[in-house]
């Protein structure tokens, strides 16, 4: 049976998508499915998708549905994924020649429903790691603890178990095109640890056009996605202050965007909301100035 299912979310991405379909080509090991969700994509994505199926190359599944967002495009792929493992692979990435290979090989060895999957490394086109490496004294770790007790730094790739996935559907707000996606992963974070492996699963490309790039005009425009997330990242358990009062002032941010009126009512951290209101309020008007200076 086929382990591992690589989804793509894509939305008028026609232009490069065929950067990811030429490495899925080269992998050493074809045994994984390609998901590819087409977010209301207005370019020739579908044409040439279908192209792409009818070549017989790899395995190819397609689907298309009005736009959502990214996170809609996520909630989607969840559903229709049905293989034991699966990563998200940005449909302005790819990935290295052997990544399929190393993931199956690595899964056979160390993976079990004891863990909740793979922490791998994404690297630019040259080879360079994206931030640091992962901590060689351990062998599975939390991605909040990684990045908070660890210091881990840059975006790393996560490959789960699909039962795992499934969970946590990421809300869609009308009009609102981005939940932050590491929601899922801190909600899997409180159930499981995940193994670390030191070898590059994805090559990045940060385009211009990309969530990455414009996260303050996402921050903005989605302001009940950013809202929801900070406060479900208030409630995580065994989590520090400081990190807790940092979501508290995104939170009123965010609320200030979304003009709730409701700020002290709806937060998990009455107190601690009481106290971020001030520094809310600032860092709300400095994203509106930067939007400005855009």
């Amino acid at each position: 049976m086929t382990l591992l299912t690589v989804f793509t979310p894509t939305y008028n991405r026609a232009y490069i998508l065929h950067q990811c379909y030429e490495s899925l080509k080269r992998q050493t090991n074809k045994d994984f499915v390609w998901l590819v969700i087409d977010d209301g994509s207005s370019d020739n994505t579908e044409e040439m998708v279908r192209s792409w199926i009818s070549e017989n190359v790899i395995s190819i599944q397609y689907y298309r549905q009005e736009n959502q967002g990214m996170h809609g495009a996520h909630n989607t792929a969840y559903t229709l994924i049905n293989t034991e493992l699966n990563v998200c692979i940005d449909s302005d990435d790819y990935m290295p020649d052997d990544a399929v290979e190393k993931i199956a090989s690595f899964w056979k060895e160390y993976g079990s429903e004891n863990v909740g999957g793979i922490i791998g490394l994404d690297c630019y086109s040259d080879g360079r790691i994206i931030g640091t490496e992962l901590p060689m004294n351990i062998v599975t770790s939390t991605l909040f603890n990684l990045y908070h007790k660890h210091g881990v730094k840059g975006d790393k790739k996560l490959v789960y178990r699909t039962e795992l996935t499934k969970k946590f559907p990421y809300p869609v707000y009308p009009n609102e095109k981005l939940v932050p996606l590491s929601y899922k992963y801190y909600m899997i974070d409180q159930e499981y640890e995940m193994l670390l492996m030191n070898d590059p699963l994805c090559i990045v490309e940060y385009l211009p056009d990309g969530s990455s790039m414009n996260i303050l005009k996402h921050y903005k425009n989605s302001p009940n996605g950013f809202r929801f997330y900070r406060m479900e990242m208030m409630k995580l358990s065994n989590t520090p202050l400081q990190f807790k009062f940092k979501q508290a002032i995104h939170y009123v941010s965010c609320s200030l965007f979304a003009e709730s009126k409701d700020i002290l009512n709806q937060t998990p951290h009455k107190l601690l909301t009481l106290v971020a209101i001030p520094f809310g309020i600032l860092l709300n008007r400095y994203i509106l100035g930067k939007m400005v200076e855009k």
